[in-house]
């Protein structure tokens, strides 16, 4: 069977018409897999989308489709900074008290390597409350970026998301964090005016090995002078603590633990002012970063029996992060757009490479009948490659199962 001049094999019109997505699933399908290997196994999103609308489909599918999709969002995030770092366009208004936390957990490669992702949680800081006898801080409304990269280059990309929540236009932000030299130099880069709190159960690690060298380690005695310390700490401040360890470090001068817990604390003597914090209205925990760990990357990264090649990480961490964020109906049309423009560029390199030259014979015997040519080809090659207008279709009107995109109307002259 021949094929038209200019039309390559795989190439169907109809599918421009009606806007399929590449592959062999409707997008409605498409997106209901993808979904659902953004929230579970591979093989199990398989069988539930068979048992949801009757679709059968591989494991090996599942895992294609969810991680095409998933590099798709994290290539639109890496042109979106591109384009914040070349237009430095003025970020959207942002809320009345920010929080923001970053923090690292791993997860496991191929071949029992293990690898660091990188977190960040931007959250609204709602007033006190009163809980339990005590004044309690929530921190809403949560959005994530998560990346497999190094700590400089996800401080740079991270920019997506502190532009979308107008973390730099927010009137108050703090930055409350475990202390990690890296999420000190992120806070540097993106918000170095933040108030800066060291998470207080961190502080409290470099409280109780000291308890531990003048009461044993986890007996009655050390918890409860840790507990006496703590309380110190959160209602004065660290300044008196900092001089009661001082001078056990004098009386226990051989004390490695001593000396190394006290140096930490004393670097970070300014973000322990958990008395100043709390009255300024600042939660004084980063539980939001290590919930985001444990919800965002290890619920789907970090299951039983899981290794992922290092490439199918970030795919799978982009779309964690707008599910968990609850802007998947606001993303998923981005990423149907960014497959579908895939899919017509491939098409567009394969029938360029496939383009024969007019042969030797006919060029130059006739000036004029060489421009008419290059000029109806050009117009043959530009109405093949370009995109279809979308047009009205039955499939279009499905009341059950529609996509989630919707195609820009032509404006009108």
């Amino acid at each position: 069977m021949g094929y038209a001049p200019g039309v390559e094999r795989g190439f169907f019109p109809l599918d421009e018409e009606l806007e399929l997505l590449p592959g062999s699933l409707t997008p409605h399908g498409h997106e209901c897999l993808v979904r659902l290997g953004s929230w579970m196994p591979f093989g199990q999103a398989a069988e539930l989308l068979e048992d949801f609308l009757g679709i059968q489909v591989s494991r090996g599918s599942s895992r294609r489709y969810t991680e095409a999709a998933g590099a798709v969002y994290v290539q639109l995030q890496t042109e979106e900074v591109e384009r914040l770092e070349a237009e430095m366009p003025p970020a959207p208004q942002g809320a009345e008290k920010v929080q923001i936390s970053a923090d690292g957990a791993n997860v496991p490669l191929l071949h029992g390597v293990w690898a660091e992702v990188r977190t960040l949680v931007v959250g609204e800081v709602q007033p006190a409350v009163q809980e339990k006898g005590e004044r309690v801080v929530h921190t809403r409304n949560l959005s994530y970026f998560s990346r497999k990269i190094k700590a400089e280059e996800f401080q740079r990309l991270a920019l997506v998301e502190m532009y979308r929540r107008g973390v730099e236009n927010a009137k108050a932000v703090a930055a409350i964090q475990d202390g990690a030299e890296w999420e000190q130099s992120f806070t540097d880069y993106h918000c170095p005016d933040a108030t800066r709190i060291l998470d207080f159960s961190h502080a409290a690690e470099h409280v109780s090995p000291i308890g531990d060298v003048l009461y044993g380690e986890h007996t009655p005695q050390s918890q409860a002078w840790l507990q006496e310390q703590l309380h110190r700490l959160k209602q004065e401040g660290p300044e008196h603590l900092l001089l009661d360890f001082q001078e056990l470090q004098k009386q226990h001068p051989e004390s490695q633990e001593i000396a190394s817990n006290l140096a930490y604390l004393e670097k970070r003597r300014a973000q322990m002012q958990y008395p100043s914090f709390q009255a300024q209205g600042w939660p004084i925990g980063s539980g939001m970063v290590e919930s985001a760990n444990k919800i965002v990357v290890e619920a789907r990264l970090k299951g039983s029996g899981m290794h992922w090649a290092p490439e199918q990480v970030n795919p799978m961490l982009a779309l964690r992060n707008i599910i968990c964020s609850d802007r998947w109906q606001e993303e998923w049309p981005r990423i149907e757009a960014g497959l579908r423009q895939q899919s017509r560029q491939r098409r567009t390199d394969l029938h360029n490479s496939h383009q024969q030259p007019l042969p030797a014979a006919l060029l130059g015997r006739a000036p004029a009948l060489d421009a008419a040519f290059a000029q109806v080809l050009s117009h043959h090659i530009q109405e093949n490659n370009s995109p279809a207008k979308p047009k009205s279709h039955p499939w279009r009107g499905f009341t059950h199962g529609k996509t989630l995109f919707q195609p820009t109307p032509t404006p009108k002259n």
